[in-house]
């Protein structure tokens, strides 16, 4: 059996995976859409930047109730990931756009000189807010939980 991971671990795994997450959003049937993205951690809150006029975007303008997944390991001995169910907003503002895309180069690592200095046209994320999270690490199981 897996051991949940700690508030702090979930924390350290997203900052030291800023690549690729799967978003998962409902769409006008229903049903799952699920793609990945690329990703950052804001305080609580995971950004992802997005082309607008997606269906992902209009699946989240439609129902905000979104998830978003990330999995990493070889085998089963070492899998480890985390799900965040939460609400997804859109920004497409251009203040806000501008900060989010500065937030995300420092979140990767970009020297501040190659920041961005001005709003993207078109620039889009999706903002997440994480209501529930499960959390799951077959790497530190204990063989009483195996």
């Amino acid at each position: 059996m897996p051991r949940k991971l700690s508030d702090e671990k979930i924390e350290a795994y997203l900052d030291d995976h800023p690549s690729w997450a799967i978003l998962s959003t409902i769409d006008q049937d229903g049903f799952p859409h699920t793609v990945p993205l690329g990703y950052f951690r804001l305080g609580r809150d995971i950004i992802m930047g997005v082309r607008d006029g997606t269906r992902k975007v209009a699946n989240a303008e439609r129902n905000p109730n979104v998830s978003i997944l990330l999995e990493d390991g070889s085998s089963m001995a070492d899998i480890r990931g985390v799900l965040f169910q939460g609400h997804a907003r859109i920004v497409r503002e251009p203040r806000e756009t501008l900060q989010l895309a500065i937030e995300g180069a420092r979140a990767r690592g970009v020297p501040e000189t190659e920041w961005p200095t001005a709003p993207r046209p078109g620039a889009t994320y999706i903002r997440m807010t994480p209501v529930r999270t499960v959390s799951w690490d077959y790497a530190t199981s204990t063989p009483d939980q195996a």
